[in-house]
């Protein structure tokens, strides 16, 4: 199994380590099949899992970002971290450190970042993909556009992560579990089992993507 345990406990990043082995799991059966897909570098830790899994099928990860921080992430909020504040530019900036984890793990040639928001880069999209984990920003709007904006490339059989999804609004924020209840709602998922905060979807072997996300969102 092709992952540096020490690079990635030594990397920045919310993800439990049950949760990263699912994330590698579901890589290595996705990428066999096709390139994959991140919504939220960060500095790299799931990174460093999902392209584990991409570099022994030769296959290739896509990782977006905008390197600013989500907005938890900011100065005066829950999850302000100051060794990523660029006091130069006067805010978060992440990409220096997803750079240095992929260059120590040597996935240069395996993870490709892309920098701008996902919502732009999916305007111009159209590579077929057989992984999508969505980990951007927690805002409902946020991760109802990371999900609308994606959900079309999946291939039918390929797998639609989501972090962060919790029930109880005491344990976390409700915007992940409100898409991933979007999601299977709309009839194109099967639902898989969850590794603690993570949720693991297979998008049908038929189906369309429904036209209609607004009714359904109504209708949950």
């Amino acid at each position: 199994m092709d992952i540096d345990s020490k690079l990635i406990e030594a990397t920045r990043g919310f993800l439990d380590p049950a949760e990263g082995m699912a994330l590698h799991e579901a890589a290595m059966e996705a990428s066999r099949r096709g390139p994959c897909l991140e919504i939220g570098s960060y500095c790299g830790k799931s990174a460093l899992y999902l392209g584990s899994a991409c570099r022994c099928n030769s296959q290739v990860l896509f990782t977006i970002d905008h390197h600013r921080g989500s907005e938890e992430q900011q100065p005066g909020q829950e999850y302000f971290d100051p060794a990523l504040f660029d006091a130069a530019q006067g805010c978060i900036d992440t990409l220096p450190h997803l750079r240095r984890a992929l260059v120590a793990a040597g996935m240069e040639d395996t993870v490709v970042p892309i920098v701008a928001p996902s919502r732009v880069v999916a305007r111009a999209w159209a590579t077929p993909l057989a992984l999508i984990f969505i980990d951007g920003g927690h805002a409902l709007e946020t991760v109802y556009t990371d999900y609308t904006a994606w959900v079309g490339h999946l291939i039918p059989g390929g797998l639609l992560l989501i972090h962060d999804i919790f029930h109880d609004p005491a344990d976390g924020g409700q915007a992940p579990w409100h898409v991933y209840r979007l999601a299977l709602a709309s009839g194109l998922f099967e639902a898989e089992p969850r590794v603690g905060s993570l949720g693991r979807l297979r998008r049908r072997l038929c189906g369309q993507v429904p036209q209609d996300l607004g009714t359904i969102v109504a209708n949950l």
